[in-house]
């Protein structure tokens, strides 16, 4: 197994891959507890299809750098979620299926007109950590580092917000300033994130680690932390079986993820019965 580690280690997409894997899995943990816990799970799926359809607009229109066009598309397609979500003709989770299946049918149609179904169209999709490109990789630390430090900075006011809006709005708290703060860092994980993930499997990422850290942890704190370990231990794992069972790298961190999920929710019903 050591050996097999340090063969891995020096291959530089590896490197680069572990290096962003664990930023943008410990961030994705993070938001995905409040995301979570407000009931906005599925947020991170119709985003990364709005994400796709940007993607492959750009790479259709000859963009070198097409995560740069993305993460402002997704941010904006963020806000306008939660706006619509609001509003009470039209609950947040047929918004996020409305726009989400939008999204990916724009983004399979204008693949099929211009480029067809390419090398790049398939990472977007279902991700590879091939198409991980030095700019990618800079990009994804940067963003991933501004994440964490806002998360830190935002903490005590996420955490009113995520279980009291209406303590939240009494304590003169703006809660949709930090709803909106939520969103966006959550668009712009999820952009960064699918080069490695795939349109399909990135919000997986956000939703796994705190799920099962719920199954046992239940305080904010101790279910943050936890959410944070699974989801890199998770994707570590994940990299090191993808490596040796040559698997794709986003389905099996997703599959580590579920098997994680099940013995702790076996571990839950053990202590609680």
């Amino acid at each position: 197994m050591i050996e097999t580690i340090i063969e891995m280690i020096q291959h530089s997409f590896i490197q680069r891959a572990i290096l962003v894997g664990s930023l943008v899995s410990l961030c994705a943990a993070l938001l995905g507890v409040s995301l979570v816990l407000k009931r906005y799970s599925m947020i991170g799926d119709g985003l990364s299809h709005v994400g796709f359809a940007i993607l492959t607009i750009a790479t259709a229109l000859g963009f070198t750098t097409p995560l740069y066009i993305a993460i402002p598309g997704v941010i904006i397609t963020a806000i306008i979620l939660l706006k619509v979500g609001d509003n009470k003709k039209i609950k947040s989770d047929s918004a996020i299926a409305l726009i989400s299946s939008s999204a990916l049918a724009i983004g399979v149609a204008i693949t099929s007109l211009t480029t067809g179904m390419n090398t790049d169209v398939c990472n977007f999709m279902f991700g590879s950590i091939l198409a991980m490109s030095e700019s990618d990789v800079v990009l994804s630390v940067i963003v991933s580092i501004i994440v964490a430090i806002l998360f830190i900075i935002y903490y005590r006011k996420l955490f009113i917000i995520t279980f009291d809006e209406d303590f939240a709005k009494a304590s003169g708290l703006k809660v949709k300033k930090y709803t909106n703060i939520i969103a966006i860092l959550t668009a712009v994980i999820i952009v960064v994130g699918m080069r490695m993930m795939g349109t399909l499997l990135i919000s997986s990422i956000i939703i796994f680690p705190a799920l099962t850290s719920m199954r046992i942890f239940k305080t904010f704190k101790k279910v943050v932390i936890s959410s944070a370990i699974i989801s890199i231990v998770c994707f570590l794992l994940g990299i090191y079986l993808s490596y040796i069972f040559n698997i794709s790298t986003g389905a099996m961190i997703v599959l580590v993820n579920l098997v994680l999920f099940i013995i702790f929710t076996i571990i839950d019903k053990i202590l609680h019965d």
